[in-house]
């Protein structure tokens, strides 16, 4: 069963850090692909991060490359998501997601469609 559930988000400043949790059930994390997408308020959804937890590899969304770190923990099944160098358009809420199909297509397109995830926390950016 695919259980995901997010901590760590709130208000931040510009400029500020935030760092995001998520604990993942077994299954969930026995997935090949983790990661983070996000949705502002009145606009789409849009990947953040992933990260191919075999290998790995992490993948960014441009706009938050240099700035977001996505990073795992196999022993306490969770993922993580730094944030520095907040922007208010980084005001969202942020989902944990799996991707259920191989890693190979880890990261690429709308990923969290293929799998399930978290019921999301709200990250608010100001100055």
């Amino acid at each position: 069963q695919v259980q995901l559930e997010e901590s760590g988000g709130g208000p931040a400043q510009v400029g500020g850090s935030l760092r995001l949790s998520c604990t993942a059930s077994p299954y969930a994390y026995a997935s090949d692909c983790l990661g983070w997408f996000r949705q502002a308020p009145g606009q789409g959804r849009e990947g953040v991060a992933a990260v191919a937890t075999g290998g790995g590899e992490t993948y960014y969304a441009d706009s938050v490359k240099g700035r977001f770190t996505i990073s795992h923990d196999n022993a306490k099944k969770q993922v993580y998501l730094q944030m520095n160098s907040l922007k208010p358009e980084d005001t969202a809420v942020y989902f944990c997601a799996v991707d259920l199909r191989s890693a190979e297509n880890c990261g690429s397109g709308s990923w969290w469609e293929f799998g399930d995830w978290g019921q999301g926390t709200l990250v608010t950016v100001s100055s």
